[in-house]
C-alpha cells in the first residue's frame, strides 16, 4: 500500500460511439504514477487550463501524505494514536486519515493504514483517490466535459456548460488485452480499480501481512467519492466477493455522502461478481 502504478491502465476511457466531440488529454508524472486531465467538447477551455489546479492538489497530497518521506506530515504523525493524528493533521488532509481509520474498522482490519506496524502510517491505498477528490473541488470546468485520472483513479468533473455526456470506461480483462466490462461514468462520479495486472500479487491482507491469494484478479468500485472508491477497491480485493459485498453495503449505509454505488469483482477463473445498489451500471463484454 504505497505510491504505485498498479492501477494504471486498469481503467481506460473508450471512445463514445457516435461522439463527434474531440477528446484532448494532457498528462504528467506524480505520486509514482501518471496523472491526466481529459476534456471533451469545443466551446470551453483546453485541457492545459485545468492542469495547474489538479497538479497543485496532487503535489500537496504527495508532499504531506508520502509514507516514504521521513519529513512528511504522515511520517511525523505515525507514532501517534488515531485520535491524536486527526487532531494534529493538516485540516485539508483530515478526510483522508478519517476515511482510512473508518475503513479499517468497517473491514475488521483487512484494510489498515497501519499495516506496516503499530507506529506506522501508510495511506497509499486511499490517498490517490483522495487527491482526485481534492483536485475536483479545486478545478473549475467551463464549456467542456472533463475527466481527472490519477493512476487509474477516475472522476468525471461537474462544470458549467458542456454536454454532460457520460465517459464510457472500460475495465481491463485480467486474462487478455481487451475489456471485461464497461461502465458509463456520469458527472460527479468516480471509479477505481485494485488489480494484479503489472505487479503480481502485491496487495496485502493487513490482518496477516501476507499477500492476498483468494482468486480475485481485480475489483472495480463505482462511487461519488474517488477516495472511497480507491480505499474500498483494496478492501474488497482482500475480503473477496462474499465478505466484500457486506462491507460495500455497510459503507454505503454509514457514509451516504460517499455515494458508494457498486463493485465488480473479476476472478482468476474467468467469472465475475457484482454487488451494490447500482450494480446494473456495469456491463460485461
Amino acid at each position: 500500500m504505497k505510491w504505485s502504478s498498479f492501477s494504471l491502465a486498469a481503467l481506460c476511457c473508450l471512445a463514445l460511439a457516435g461522439c463527434r466531440r474531440p477528446v484532448e488529454r494532457i498528462e504528467w508524472p506524480v505520486m509514482g504514477t501518471v496523472a491526466a486531465v481529459q476534456v471533451r467538447g469545443g466551446g470551453g477551455l483546453p485541457a492545459s487550463s485545468y492542469r495547474q489546479s489538479a497538479a497543485d492538489a496532487f503535489a500537496e497530497v504527495e508532499r504531506l501524505l508520502n509514507a516514504h518521506d521521513p519529513d512528511s506530515e504522515l511520517s511525523r504523525l505515525a507514532p501517534l494514536g488515531d485520535a491524536a493524528v486527526l487532531a494534529r493533521c493538516d485540516a485539508r488532509m483530515r478526510p483522508c486519515y478519517a476515511a482510512a481509520f473508518a475503513l479499517e474498522r468497517l473491514s475488521g482490519g483487512a484494510f489498515s493504514p497501519r499495516w506496516r506496524g503499530t507506529n506506522t502510517l501508510d495511506l497509499g491505498a486511499i490517498a490517490k483517490g483522495f487527491a482526485v477528490d481534492l483536485a475536483a473541488e479545486l478545478t473549475y470546468v467551463d464549456g467542456n466535459d472533463a475527466l481527472l485520472d490519477l493512476g487509474g483513479n477516475l472522476k468525471a468533473l461537474k462544470g458549467e456548460g458542456g454536454s454532460h455526456r457520460p465517459w464510457r470506461t472500460g475495465v481491463r480483462d485480467p486474462g487478455g488485452d481487451g475489456f471485461a466490462a464497461e461502465v458509463d461514468l456520469r458527472e460527479g462520479e468516480a471509479l477505481a480499480t485494485s488489480a494484479t495486472y503489472f505487479r503480481g500479487s502485491h496487495i496485502r491482507d493487513a490482518r496477516t501481512g501476507a499477500t492476498v491469494s483468494n482468486g480475485v484478479a481485480s475489483v472495480t468500485v463505482l462511487a461519488r467519492s474517488a477516495m472511497w472508491a480507491d480505499g474500498l477497491s483494496t478492501a474488497l480485493f482482500v475480503l473477496g466477493p462474499d465478505a466484500g459485498a457486506a462491507l460495500l453495503n455497510t459503507a454505503a449505509e454509514k457514509f451516504p455522502e460517499a455515494g458508494v454505488a457498486a463493485a465488480l469483482w473479476l476472478l482468476s477463473d474467468g467469472t465475475s461478481r457484482l454487488s451494490g445498489p447500482s450494480s446494473s451500471r456495469f456491463h460485461r463484454r
